[in-house]
């Protein structure tokens, strides 16, 4: 019925508008006094729309999130009411600055992942693998993984930082003390943070259009076997060619 309710708030809008169960969002290209206006005018209709409908934008939560270097930085309102400018906000449950960097966010996740790492080390008697290797795959992995096609790490430092975690587990597990890094995650039959990251590009059609951009290079140096392989055998022998890289 929410649904319902809200399906007709984006009409006649000139910006982009993203509905969700508790919260709207607004965006545009705002490189131009024409892009500011634009964005105010659409403002407007929504507050015409939430006085048509009884309803009321609970303006103390909303902010402005600028972004680019020729953003003009507007003050924008709803109705009578200024909204205030943020410099970082999250988007389902991805922290976004106004830099569209990501290192906030990497260093976020790292420190939820470290705690629960750190909640299993001190709760769990058992260092073997058959106990310690579902724990962190069920309970910590999933943090450093979440949305991480939106926020690819950029920086090495961020992509250090997470392999870092998946490291610090790998060493609680008993018996592995004298192996590498590497032959660690080998003999767990793991791959590192990063190839995971490439092999899920492999089969996210959400990531179609970013193909040329993120997977040609490795994809061409796949072996023919590989890239001819039919769907349902594809990822098993995509596995193989990866751990050998490791």
């Amino acid at each position: 019925m929410f649904n319902f309710f809200i399906n007709h708030l984006d009409e006649e809008l000139e910006c982009t508008l993203s509905k969700f169960a508790n919260d709207t969002e607004m965006g545009g290209v705002v490189d131009t006094p024409e892009g500011c206006a634009a964005i105010q005018r659409d403002l407007d209709r929504l507050e015409s729309w939430a006085e048509r409908n009884l309803m009321k934008f609970n303006k103390g939560k909303c902010r402005v999130l600028h972004l680019g270097r020729n953003n003009l930085m507007h003050q924008y309102r709803l109705g009578a009411d200024l909204l205030e400018s943020s410099s970082e906000e999250r988007d389902l449950g991805v922290l976004v600055d106004h830099k569209s960097t990501m290192s906030q966010q990497c260093a976020l996740v790292a420190k939820k992942a470290n705690g629960i790492l750190g909640c299993i080390k001190r709760s769990v008697a058992s260092r073997s693998r058959e106990v310690l290797l579902p724990l962190y795959s069920a309970l910590v992995r999933p943090h450093l993984e979440y949305f991480v096609q939106f926020w690819a790490l950029p920086f090495k430092k961020d992509e250090e930082l997470l392999e870092s975690v998946q490291r610090k587990a790998m060493r609680m597990v008993r018996g592995l003390e004298h192996l590498s890094c590497e032959e660690r995650l080998r003999d767990l039959g793991l791959f590192s943070l990063k190839k995971r990251r490439l092999r899920g590009k492999f089969h996210l059609n959400m990531r179609k259009n970013f193909f040329t951009l993120r997977v040609t290079e490795h994809w061409n140096r796949f072996p023919r076997e590989v890239v001819e392989s039919p769907l349902e055998i594809f990822k098993t022998r995509l596995d193989k060619v990866l751990c050998s890289l490791l």
